[in-house]
């Protein structure tokens, strides 16, 4: 099995399994037997209930945890807001072009919350309806006394570079390049660099509901995402109730921050289906034809959001491209040229997509596409005349690469900042990918 190789090795002990109903605790006993509330919890916790989900959503789609912590997170001054610029503003100009934009930046001088910039999205977050697509870049850690939390929605965090240390109420994640994690809506947590090495990445949010596993259908019952290979934090608390900390809240499109007078991080014991994890994309067993036809991306999805509007449609899908064997006989094998009622942001994570010209000015890692509702796409000049001509073995592609898709029903919009403050959009992208292609049409002679 392809695993991933990383050069930063875990740290962490985690428990696995996708959206399973797990408990931990760092002190034994400090979970209640038999209740989650009683008069008096275990060494003088309070309990304190986390809700995903609505209290009456049907069991099987109902997410909630019970954390046994030092000082409720109720204790807090209150929130104040702060200007952050149109970084995160949930404005956007909606364009029927094809997009792309060379590598972001990352600034020297930010962390984190400061680093989180807004490139596109659709909707909005106060009626918990729609999607955002972020760049994140930092070369600092958050302050040691901090920590962050988005009411908005969950976040899929997709690192591009360097490595994201994150402690959280319910544990510690170690993120790296080619995995990936999901930090749930409320959920406390602080990123640290690792090594001082800087960070860059993507992030899906969204607005409504909760990422789960795509069914599965014919394919049966593994492959795909497996839900053994997610992995949850284990219980780990700081005491500590004399130190000022500071709280960051995103709160519909905008960023606030509380002071309080203990750390968020106290949570002694949990036990839920409520919590963050992380998955490694090099674990995803991918499924493609052994006959002909390139099948459709849909086939590599890893989590997704469903629409409960029209089951089958998704509200946010998150797709990968791994390195996979191609065998299909007389078929073009990169994806075709076509036009989706769906919106695709594309991003590299390394190496190369085997449509695209990874060059100078191509797609390279760290950029990104967006083609939006019926914005036609497909390979470009060079990628089609290679693969129109050549010998059809058996090829591995996509060695050394991870590209992804942010997928969704939406018309997706691009704010100003993805438009024209980041100045990295590629102005001849249409131009450039597609003005190359010829005229190949032949039609028989006629008959005399």
């Amino acid at each position: 099995m392809p695993l991933t190789g990383f050069d930063i090795p875990e740290k962490y002990e985690y428990q696995t399994g996708f959206l399973a109903n797990l408990e931990t605790e760092a002190v034994k006993g400090a979970l209640p037997i038999g209740q989650n509330s009683p008069q008096k919890c275990p060494y003088g916790l309070y309990a304190e209930k986390i809700s995903g989900t609505a209290f009456t959503a049907p069991r099987w789609e109902n997410q909630q945890t019970w954390v046994y912590r030092i000082i409720p997170s109720a204790v807090h001054s209150s929130f104040q807001p702060l200007d952050s610029g149109d970084r995160l503003e949930a404005k956007f100009n909606h364009i029927p072009n094809q997009l792309r934009w060379d590598p972001f930046d990352i600034n020297a001088d930010v962390d984190w919350v400061q680093g989180l910039h807004m490139v596109a999205g659709a909707g909005d977050p106060s009626v918990k309806n729609g999607v955002a697509y972020y760049i994140y870049g930092a070369a600092k850690s958050m302050a040691e006394k901090s920590a962050m939390y988005n009411a908005d929605g969950d976040m899929l965090v997709v690192p591009q570079t360097g490595a994201l240390d994150i402690q959280t109420e319910m544990g510690h994640l170690l993120v790296r390049p080619n995995e990936i994690c999901v930090l749930p809506r409320g959920i406390r947590y602080r990123v640290q660099l690792v090594n001082d090495e800087p960070i860059r990445g993507y992030i899906l949010e969204v607005y409504n509901g909760h990422f789960h596993l795509p069914e599965l259908g014919p394919i049966g019952s593994n492959c795909l995402a497996n839900a053994r290979d997610f992995q949850i934090p284990v219980a780990a608390y700081t005491h500590d109730t004399t130190s000022e900390w500071k709280v960051y809240n995103k709160f519909c499109a905008q960023l606030f921050c509380s002071s309080q007078n203990h750390t968020p991080f106290d949570v002694v014991a949990w036990e839920g289906r409520y919590y963050p994890y992380k998955y490694d994309l090099g674990r995803f067993n991918t499924i493609g034809t052994i006959s002909y036809d390139h099948p459709d991306p849909s086939l590599n999805t890893v989590l997704t959001v469903s629409s409960n509007a029209h089951p089958g449609t998704a509200i946010a899908d998150f797709v990968i491209f791994p390195p996979r064997w191609l065998v299909a006989e007389d078929t073009f094998r990169p994806p075709s040229y076509h036009r989706n009622c769906m919106s695709e942001f594309m991003g590299l994570i390394k190496g190369s997509y085997i449509a695209k010209d990874g060059g100078k000015g191509g797609f390279q890692a760290a950029g990104a596409s967006l083609h939006n509702c019926m914005s036609s796409h497909g390979p470009d000049a060079e990628a089609f005349e290679k693969a129109s001509n050549e010998e059809l073995v058996p090829v591995k592609v996509g060695l050394g690469s991870m590209a992804f898709m942010f997928e969704s029903c939406y018309m997706v919009g691009v704010t100003n900042w993805g438009l024209k403050a980041c100045q990295k959009i590629q102005s001849e992208y249409s131009k450039e990918s597609w003005g190359g292609l010829k005229d190949l049409f032949s039609p028989p002679k006629s008959l005399d």
